[in-house]
Parts: C-alpha cells; sequence; structure tokens
C-alpha cells in the first residue's frame, strides 16, 4: 500500500509555507510509523515531519531548500 506524505498543517504560529531543510532518510530506506522523515523551517521555527506508516521510502517529491506550501506532496511511502 502506497502513502503520500503531505505538508500538515502548520499551527496557528506558522505561515502556510515552509523551506525543505534537509532530509533525514534516504531514498530505499524503510522507517517506521513516527520515524523522522524531514526538517522544515519557517521564518519562526523549524521542525520535523514524521511517518504516517512504517515502510520503504520510495520517492522524495522535494529537494533541500525547496519551498513547500500547506498540503504539497513530500514523499511516498511503500509498505
Amino acid at each position: 500500500m502506497k502513502h503520500e506524505v503531505k505538508l500538515p498543517e502548520l499551527g496557528e504560529d506558522a505561515n502556510e509555507a515552509a523551506s525543505v531543510g534537509f532530509w533525514m532518510v534516504e531514498t530505499g530506506s524503510y522507517v517506521n510509523e513516527g520515524d523522522e522523515l524531514l526538517e522544515l523551517t519557517t521564518d519562526k521555527a523549524a521542525f520535523s515531519v514524521p511517518s504516517p506508516a512504517s515502510g520503504v521510502l520510495t520517492e522524495k517529491c522535494v529537494e533541500d531548500g525547496d519551498e513547500v506550501s500547506v498540503g504539497d506532496l513530500l514523499c511516498v511511502l511503500e509498505e
């Protein structure tokens, strides 16, 4: 089963967009549910995006330094 990981709501203290700081896992790596996938930064904070499921990171849809908005596809996981 495939899981599309999208940028979640950032909270009331953040904008609707963020920059990709860096990926914590490489394509082809296995991750457990809750593992940190990548770090995002806004003008006010830095935070990580956890994996919503266990599986293999099969596709990165954004790269370090990219600007992303809420709802944008970040990556794809395959169980």
